[in-house]
């Protein structure tokens, strides 16, 4: 018999999995897909078996995106679009967008990290971008507001929320950014941790498999009179907003089966008490490892300011005479799978170890990881 946390007649069937993602789902929700997944409601068929154009799938996206709309207190002036490409396609599609909006045909980014600087690189095929940073070295921080070089009158600013590699955080809007210029944000590895006024953005978009769900489907959620703004006739169909809009995400055949999970996903945030309750929970898990390195006497250092420490993707290196000990690393991460902890291998754009604490990592499951990372210090100090 399986029990509630995933373990049979005591011994565990799945590990704790800190990756960066996909990423580890609830248990309760994974059992729940379960118990549906070869007899959806009744219709003999798994939910990706049925057609997008079902009543039955039809039921699933729309309680989706009232979910979504209810967690967020997303106004009926946005368009909540379910999609695909991941988070890289709208890299494309933003600029292809929106650009035109101002005579400047000229975007701010705000470059913090490996995924803002890919958004920076793609957006300049298609006009003038300004870097409102230079690119550095090293990603360890944001500089100051006062260093940033704003254009007069932009198309719109976009920044990146989170630097899943980096570890770095923006948790709220730059106040520099004047309010008539369109604020875009991706939010793809820390949406849905936190509450945010949907309305102080005209676009953010998040890529599921970080917190509410599975890779296949990415979250826009726009404002419709934006979109109806554009002038840019040569964007390709399967990138066009308004299509999209148009069609109820179903210009195309969808990812049905990342939506139906996508859709488990905002029930559960609501079962757990709404963002409020995830915030929370953000806030003690992070907390945990981020002591825990505090409180190591240098073994453990994670090199982010920590005004813009991430919450979500926590990077540090193992440290032994003040450089990196690559081999400590290597056995940290061995025994991290012995004690069935996977995926805390670091990119291997930075290097050292990186953990991830996503919406289906529970405290408990990160105060697991923190004893091992104590117990693993002790035996290698």
């Amino acid at each position: 018999m399986t029990t509630t946390d995933g373990h049979i007649n005591g011994h565990s069937v799945r590990k704790l999995n800190f990756g960066a993602g996909p990423a580890q789902l609830p248990y309760e929700l994974l059992e729940n897909v379960k118990d549906e997944f070869l007899n959806y409601h009744g219709a003999g068929a798994n939910i990706m078996e049925l057609s997008h154009r079902s009543s039955t799938f039809a039921k699933v996206i729309q309680d989706a995106e009232q979910d979504i709309r209810e967690i967020l207190s997303i106004p009926e002036s946005y368009a909540v679009l379910f999609l695909q490409g991941g988070a890289t396609a709208q890299f494309s599609a933003i600029p292809l967008h929106f650009l035109n909006l101002k005579p400047s045909q000229t975007a701010d980014y705000l470059v913090t990290g490996y995924w803002s600087e890919k958004a920076a690189k793609e957006a300049e095929k298609f006009g003038k971008v300004n870097w409102v940073v230079p690119k550095g070295s090293k990603y360890q921080g944001v500089p100051a507001e006062a260093s940033w070089k704003l254009s007069a009158d932009p198309s719109y600013f976009y920044y990146c929320a989170n630097e899943t590699i980096h570890g770095i955080e923006v948790d709220d809007i730059p106040a520099i950014i004047p309010k008539d210029v369109p604020i875009v944000c991706d939010m793809s590895s820390n949406f849905l941790t936190r509450p945010f006024d949907i309305t102080k953005f005209s676009v953010v978009f998040a890529s599921a498999q970080k917190n509410f769900g599975i890779s296949g489907v990415v979250l826009v959620i726009i404002r419709k009179d934006l979109v109806e703004k554009n002038t840019n006739k040569s964007i390709p169909l399967i990138l066009e907003y308004k299509i999209q809009i148009d069609n109820g995400s179903m210009y195309n055949t969808p990812p049905t089966f990342a939506i139906y999970i996508a859709s488990k996903m905002f029930a559960w945030i609501k079962q757990q008490g709404g963002l409020k309750a995830i915030n929370e929970g953000a806030d003690k898990k992070s907390s945990l490892v981020y002591q825990t390195i505090e409180q190591s006497n240098g073994f453990y250092v994670n090199f982010v300011e920590k005004k813009y420490r991430s919450r979500t993707n926590i990077p540090f290196r193992i440290v032994t005479n003040g450089v990196p000990d690559e081999k400590l690393e290597t056995l940290f991460i061995k025994e991290a799978i012995q004690s069935n902890m996977i995926e805390l291998k670091g990119h291997r754009a930075v290097g050292g170890i990186r953990v991830s604490l996503y919406n289906g990592i529970s405290v408990k499951e990160a105060t697991q990881l923190v004893n091992f990372m104590r117990t693993f210090q002790t035996n290698n100090s």
